[in-house]
């Protein structure tokens, strides 16, 4: 075999800057070709091996015929509407559905109780079926009932994905102290975890401070320090350092900026493997899910969110997620029709068995941009993390508005950015769709099916802090 190579000679940065420099004319190298991103890392237009860092790597083989989880999330207020979108997403391509729970429907499925949550599984198969559950402050009263159902088959793959400090994060507060919601779902993780040997129990996400227009440093800062909360909090419960880190799984949220996402969950992994190894724990891999961004999402010409979703999902794929959830074209306007969702459904299909990304373990792995980009998120997310727990812990972090100003500022440049069109968003800033078609969504009213809930209230007084408010941002130039 000839090396095709050696005909030409080792190439030259310097002469490439010279060509560079005539071809701009004058302008300036950075104010033309360096894109700085909302953490302040300067994107190069050329990486060579001199930017090449050594990174962790995911190397784990994959499922070629299921390299990942794919998972559909249900909001709908009706439990019995809920259960067919359940078995109709199931019998369609996904493997596992998430359940996003309020007893008001107003911001998901109107459940209150062991019986409302068992009309909305109707007909799933929970020792099959992955069910996950975001219910804020009601849960560890939700596991309780998902862990009733499931009728203690010890190998019911469940994520009871408690998660008290998003929704004390999301809505500035908590009824009673925060402290004992994470005491609450601790002791309940705990006790589910002697029946229920795969579950999940804890979910450690950053997407309030993605949600409200954060950086990704600062997403994946507020993701280990909430893991760290929570791997202390169920310990306190009376598991062990390795079975608490190994019961708890970590969220990340994905947009249309696929490299920074491919990357940002590599970090996520980085970022685990220091934190489990500061505690002591073995060798242990990160279990992560990547849900699709909603500030990401327009309204006008909301067809583009169908190449914002693709771009989502392509980055978690080739980022290693292990479960991946897409939201729906539509969802910036209302809850998704039928369509709507088979069109989530199957961009993860097309994905997974047409472009095969599950194939390659870690594809981009090697590539000098991702993986210098990934240290550096590694590293700004590694500072960030130090900074809250030196403030005192994720709680008290949240309740200075230590977070909540970094984040506010962030979502300000963002803004910025978006108004002067240094940053656009494609069919609302730029190329705005004159013959913009409107998109159907499901018509409902949650108060129609909404239903008493156990009160989330615990004894002590309430607890405060700075909320981080979700946002979209193309919602300032669509006049909602």
């Amino acid at each position: 075999m000839t090396p095709l190579a050696e005909d030409f000679g080792a190439p030259d940065r310097n002469r490439w800057m010279a060509l560079v420099e005539k071809t701009l004319k004058g302008q300036a190298f950075d104010e033309a070709l360096v894109t700085d991103t909302p953490d302040g890392i300067a994107i190069q237009p050329l990486y060579t091996v001199e930017d090449g860092v050594a990174v962790m790597r995911d190397l784990r083989a994959r499922d070629v015929v299921r390299p990942w989880d794919l998972r559909m999330r249900l909001a709908h207020p009706d439990p019995r509407q809920t259960a067919a979108e359940a078995l109709k997403d199931l019998e369609g391509g996904a493997a596992s559905v998430l359940l996003t729970l309020d007893p008001t429907g107003q911001a998901g499925v109107a459940v209150g109780s062991a019986d409302d949550l068992a009309k909305a599984l109707d007909g799933v198969m929970l020792d099959l079926a992955p069910v996950a559950l975001d219910a804020g402050f009601l849960g560890p009263k939700a596991a309780d009932w998902l862990g009733a159902l499931a009728k203690a088959a010890p190998n019911a793959p469940l994520n009871f994905h408690m998660d008290p400090l998003t929704a004390f994060a999301q809505t500035g507060g908590s009824p009673g102290p925060i402290e004992s919601h994470l005491v609450s779902a601790a002791t309940v993780g705990a006790r589910l975890s002697g029946t229920y040997a795969k579950a999940g129990l804890m979910l450690a996400t950053g997407r309030a401070a993605h949600e409200a227009g954060g950086s990704n440093t600062e997403e994946l800062a507020l993701m280990a320090a909430g893991a760290l909360a929570y791997a202390k909090a169920l310990v306190r419960a009376g598991l062990t350092m390795n079975e608490a880190f190994a019961r708890i799984t970590l969220g990340v949220s994905v947009d249309g900026e696929y490299f920074t996402g491919i990357a940002k969950i590599r970090a996520a992994r980085a970022l685990w493997a220091r934190i489990t190894d500061a505690c002591g724990v073995g060798a242990l891999p990160a279990r992560i899910e990547a849900r699709s961004s909603g500030r990401m999402l327009t309204r006008q010409d909301a067809w583009t969110n169908l190449l914002r979703l693709t771009s989502a999902g392509f980055a978690a794929a080739v980022g290693g997620a292990d479960a991946i959830v897409l939201g729906a074209f539509s969802d910036a306007l209302g809850l998704p029709t039928a369509f709507g969702r088979r069109q989530s459904r199957n961009t993860q299909l097309v994905l997974m068995e047409e472009s095969h990304l599950g194939r390659v373990a870690d594809p981009a792995g090697g590539a000098w941009y991702l993986d210098s980009l990934t240290d550096q998120l590694a590293r700004g997310a590694w500072a960030d993390f130090q900074a809250i727990e030196a403030a005192g812990g994720v709680i008290k972090a949240l309740e200075a508005g230590l977070i909540a100003d970094r984040v506010a500022k962030s979502r300000q440049g963002q803004e910025a950015a978006f108004a002067d069109k240094s940053r656009k968003i494609l069919g609302v800033t730029v190329f705005p769709n004159a013959d913009d078609k409107p998109v159907e969504v499901a018509v409902v009213d949650p108060v129609a099916f909404a239903v008493a809930g156990p009160d989330p209230r615990l004894p002590g007084p309430d607890s405060r802090c700075p909320p981080l408010t979700p946002i979209r941002f193309s919602a300032a130039f669509e006049g909602a």
